[in-house]
């Protein structure tokens, strides 16, 4: 495991934030996936950029969101500035989140231990126009804290990405509940086969379990490769431009 960074005090990280927002950038509205199934189906053809959206993980190592972690980063690889990533615990490893084109040099690590000091920094961090995005790793999102991301997002052009981690069958009961987020994604372990494994890439299922203004849905999805971006397995690709193919005629 990569060794992690020093704890920022709260002053040094909003200085180090004004430093960011001096540079500036110019948040775009929309970040396509580059999957067509998936563009397609989302409101607008992306991921709506300066909003809140949520990434939780489903299978047997849901607790430690492995999945939800690369899904996120692979995310903030596709946007452009550094990012800030609020930390409840110290085992994230910076090597994966460089394999799906997030490099360390882009990253600023904010040591936290608990939820209620994640989501202030995470507040702190989306104030900044410099950012690309603010990660937070968090057990609890309530509707209230999540209004008050969703408002420093929107005003700034900044994207928050909160991920959810559980230690236990009670905290991952939280989960039901409402809050703001413009959608709520859910990863987890697919398996793979011949094609992606000569690839040297993990198939997903990636269930976009909420979106405001769109539907619910699910693909199997090539992990995210070393530019943060997903895959539709060639087959499914075929059976899929088949389909519309069909359509199209049947449609004439």
């Amino acid at each position: 495991m990569a060794q992690a960074s020093p704890p920022i005090p709260v002053a040094e990280l909003r200085r180090w934030l004004e430093r960011a927002e001096r540079r500036g950038h110019a948040p775009g509205l929309l970040l396509p996936f580059g999957v067509g199934e998936l563009d397609g189906h989302l409101p607008g053809g992306g991921l709506r950029l300066g909003h809140l959206h949520e990434v939780v993980e489903g299978g047997a190592a849901a607790t430690y969101a492995g999945l939800a972690t690369l899904f996120a980063a692979g995310i903030a690889a596709r946007l452009h500035g550094p990012v800030l990533w609020c930390l409840r615990g110290r085992d994230l490893f910076a090597p994966a989140l460089a394999r799906v084109g997030l490099h360390p040099d882009r990253v600023i690590y904010c040591e936290t231990w608990k939820d209620r000091d994640v989501l202030p920094a995470m507040e702190e961090g989306l104030r900044c126009k410099g950012l690309a995005a603010v990660i937070g790793e968090v057990t609890q999102l309530s509707l209230n804290a999540s209004r008050r991301l969703q408002l420093c997002a929107e005003e700034t052009g900044v994207t928050a990405l909160v991920i959810r981690r559980w230690r236990n069958t009670k905290e991952k009961g939280l989960a039901g509940e409402p809050n703001a987020a413009n959608s709520r994604w859910r990863v987890s372990p697919h398996p793979s086969n011949e094609e992606m494994e000569d690839m040297g890439r993990q198939q997903w299922r990636v269930e976009l379990v909420r979106a405001r203004g769109g539907e619910a849905r699910e693909w199997i999805m090539g992990a995210c490769d070393a530019k943060g971006y997903l895959a539709l397995p060639a087959a499914l690709a075929e059976r899929s431009a088949a389909a519309e193919g069909a359509g199209y005629r049947r449609a004439g």
